[in-house]
């Protein structure tokens, strides 16, 4: 049996969500399910989860939103904030053709760019189609990524977590807490896609 990818994201849309990729496994195949921004940030913002002190908004928001799909495609979900253990996203993404290792080692999307990031990811006992793309790094003239750290912490040789904690906490640093990291804005993939509210917070939840 192999459906096709508009069927699933027939049912993602409304929620500003998108499927990112699909990994062939030997039994089936794990659909990969991502923001489809700048959608996703006005629709969340306006989900009750955000309003109702709690915490984990987006992780309690998507299991909301998701849940029905596993029921009606006779599915199981897995979640990126479930674990220990947890799920190998990182080598789903890699398997799907349309995610690859940035030169940064950061992900990078052929749609989303650097901005990439996994809502849910669901697993189906039968094929889905899969559409893959080409890296969009190979042809990325300068790779910008490489020298976009304004603190040297994010670069091809590693990421330094404490540097970079050091320097969001320095006047310096403002600009990366209130626009996004500057490396995964100088991806030239996904320009635009990210707004800064929608950084701000991701930046806020990273730096406490």
């Amino acid at each position: 049996m192999t459906v096709g990818v508009e069927t699933l994201q027939a049912d993602l849309t409304g929620h500003g969500l998108m499927v990112a990729g699909v990994a062939d496994t030997s039994d089936g195949c794990v659909v990969m399910i991502a923001p489809d921004e700048p959608a996703f940030w006005t629709i969340i913002r306006a989900a009750p989860e955000f309003s109702d002190g709690r915490a984990d908004p987006i992780d309690r928001w998507s299991k909301r939103v998701t849940e029905p799909l596993a029921a009606k495609t006779g599915g199981r979900l897995v979640y990126p904030s479930d674990g220990p253990p947890f799920a190998p996203f990182y080598t789903w993404a890699l398997q799907t053709g349309r995610v690859w290792a940035s030169p940064v080692a950061l992900l990078v999307h052929d749609v989303a760019g650097l901005f990439i990031s996994f809502r849910a990811a669901l697993v189906l006992p039968y094929k889905v189609e899969r559409r893959t793309s080409h890296n969009p790094c190979d042809t990325c003239i300068g790779q910008p990524c490489r020298t976009a750290c304004p603190a040297q912490a994010l670069t091809p040789d590693g990421y330094d977590v404490p540097e970079c904690h050091a320097y969001l906490d320095s006047a310096a640093g403002r600009d990366c807490l209130t626009t996004g990291c500057a490396v995964r804005r100088a991806c030239p993939v996904g320009q635009g896609r990210r707004s800064d509210d929608q950084s701000r917070y991701h930046m806020g939840q990273f730096h406490t």
